[in-house]
């Protein structure tokens, strides 16, 4: 969000729960959502008609909710990042941009390929921040049925974690194939 305040635009930063009240009284022209840990409520997202998106770590539809870059490889799903408007469900919202990305599972750990996919949906934003902003953007919606989980579904599978985010991304992979069996 350092990007925004570059180019002279007013940015507030939170990762408290929104309030209504604070935000009727700020009068923000848009929202944008990335790492936010919350739901947001149908009356803030009123707030925001078209201007509230969200910077997902996921090629959506795959992979929705917590834990996006776990689980794409865990389940084999595609991998990469997504801008899209916030709807009433859970990272369900019309894709603004999106790109897929591939990764050398041999190498990467969750933590590099996370640091990755950061680095890939913030340069999306700014590539496509003007038009976002100018309501011109691409509104698609996503096609297909796609993956969700929640936090609490990576709890059993935490003691693939043996180092923690700095796990290699291979035996997960591997876990992910055994799992399928």
């Amino acid at each position: 969000m350092a990007w925004l305040e570059r180019q002279g635009e007013c940015v507030e930063q939170t990762s408290e729960k929104l309030s209504l009240t604070w935000l009727k009284s700020q009068k923000f022209d848009f929202l944008v959502s990335y790492g936010y840990r919350h739901i947001l409520r149908p009356e803030v997202l009123a707030l925001f008609p078209q201007r509230a998106i969200n910077l997902h770590i996921s090629y959506l539809p795959w992979n929705r909710g917590a834990d996006p870059n776990f689980w794409s490889f865990f389940d084999n799903t595609p991998k990469g990042v997504t801008i899209h408007y916030i709807d009433q469900g859970l990272d369900t919202g019309n894709i603004i941009a999106q790109q897929q990305l591939e990764f050398n599972v041999d190498t990467e750990t969750l933590a590099s390929s996370y640091d990755k996919l950061c680095a890939y949906i913030e340069a999306l934003f700014t590539e496509y921040w003007l038009s976002i902003k100018s309501l011109s953007c691409p509104n698609i919606p996503q096609v297909g049925t796609g993956s969700y989980h929640a936090a609490k579904d990576l709890a059993v599978l935490k003691p693939l974690l043996i180092k923690g985010w700095d796990t290699q991304i291979k035996p997960i992979v591997e876990a992910g194939l055994e799992a399928k069996r």
